[in-house]
C-alpha cells in the first residue's frame, strides 16, 4: 500500500482496482482534444474513431484517431473521454454501442 501511495504521489495518479478493470486517477487535467483532419474513409463500413489524450504514466499523450471497420451493422462508436471524479480525472475508454 505504501508503494502504491508513493507511486501515486510521484506520477500524479492513483490506481483503483474494481473487479478485473483498473481505473487510473490522474491529478493532471487533460488538455483540450486536438482538431484532427480526417482523410476519406478507406472503404465502405468504416467509422471514424476520434483521437484522445491518454495517460502514459507521466503525461498526457495524444492517441490519433483512425478509420476502423464497425464490428456489426449499425454499430456506433462512443468516443473516449475524461471524467472528473474524486479530485482526479478518469479516462472512459471508447467503445462500440
Amino acid at each position: 500500500m505504501l508503494r502504491k501511495a508513493f507511486l501515486a504521489s510521484v506520477l500524479g495518479c492513483a490506481l483503483s482496482l474494481s473487479g478485473l478493470a483498473a481505473d487510473v486517477f490522474v491529478r493532471v487535467r487533460p488538455p483540450a482534444p486536438l482538431v484532427e483532419r480526417r482523410s476519406a474513409p478507406p472503404g465502405r463500413g468504416y467509422i471514424w474513431t476520434p483521437g484522445y489524450h491518454r495517460w502514459d504514466g507521466r503525461a498526457h499523450v495524444w492517441a490519433p484517431g483512425a478509420w476502423v471497420v464497425a464490428p456489426r451493422p449499425h454499430a456506433r462508436w462512443a468516443p473516449a473521454h475524461w471524467v472528473h471524479r474524486r479530485g482526479g480525472w478518469v479516462l472512459v475508454e471508447g467503445h462500440w454501442r
